[in-house]
């Protein structure tokens, strides 16, 4: 590693880190203002691989993060964690990386960010099953109440003509399967770091329910 480089440069050398979403709080600011924050859990995350430019064509980092039970990991899992000198873990994902990565086996803490930096927060949307169209796409619920409708509030009408096309188009706005899915939420600001807990707080929410699983990105 070159050491003209700065030592802040040399630590936040990751783009993200892995995390589990604690809870959401809310804490006060100088003015007296209530802001709503989540609280995330980063790391410590342990380094299990590294890629290089000369073998893959890029940079990046592979982070473990979690705990898991040796009878829940296949022996080829378990092979690749010894390599890092570290037990199984659950959630494992990867991160581009500066060339000067850290080593095999160290681990990356909450101390990658600090307060005032703006991250991307990725996780699971909590389910909420089969929904109709009131529910899932906030239709209004109040149709005609005339000419004998009395129990047709919360449907959907009509989605298309009947002749031509003969079908419902791609993308109209139905009942069916609603949240588990992969959610994005961008530029949340880090209010605080709580280095020595590995905690992050960010204000607004974060998708998933509490205890679940959560990528922050620079």
């Amino acid at each position: 590693m070159d050491p003209s480089i700065p030592l802040t440069l040399k630590i936040n050398t990751m783009s993200g880190i892995i995390g589990k979403k604690v809870g959401m709080t809310s804490i006060f600011d100088t003015d007296g203002k209530q802001i709503p924050c989540t609280v995330i859990l980063a790391g410590p995350c342990t380094v299990t691989q590294i890629r290089t430019k000369e073998k893959e064509g890029y940079h990046a980092v592979q982070l473990a993060f979690g705990d898991k039970k040796e009878k829940h990991t296949s022996r080829a899992e378990a092979g690749h964690f010894r390599k890092s000198n570290t037990g199984p873990k659950r959630k494992l994902m990867e991160f581009r990386s500066f060339p000067e990565a850290p080593e095999m086996g160290s681990e990356v803490k909450a101390d990658l960010f600090a307060a005032g930096d703006f991250v991307d927060v990725t996780g699971t949307s909590k389910g909420k099953g089969f929904q109709g169209v009131v529910r899932r796409h906030h239709f209004s619920g109040v149709g005609m109440q005339t000419h004998g409708q009395h129990n047709r509030l919360r449907a959907p009408g009509s989605r298309g003509a009947s002749s031509y096309p003969s079908r419902v188009l791609k993308g109209m706005r139905t009942a069916g399967q609603m949240g588990a899915t992969r959610v994005k939420i961008q530029n949340l600001e880090v209010v605080k770091v709580i280095a020595d807990q590995n905690l992050l707080i960010v204000k607004g929410a974060v998708p998933g329910h509490n205890g679940s699983f959560v990528i922050v990105e620079k």
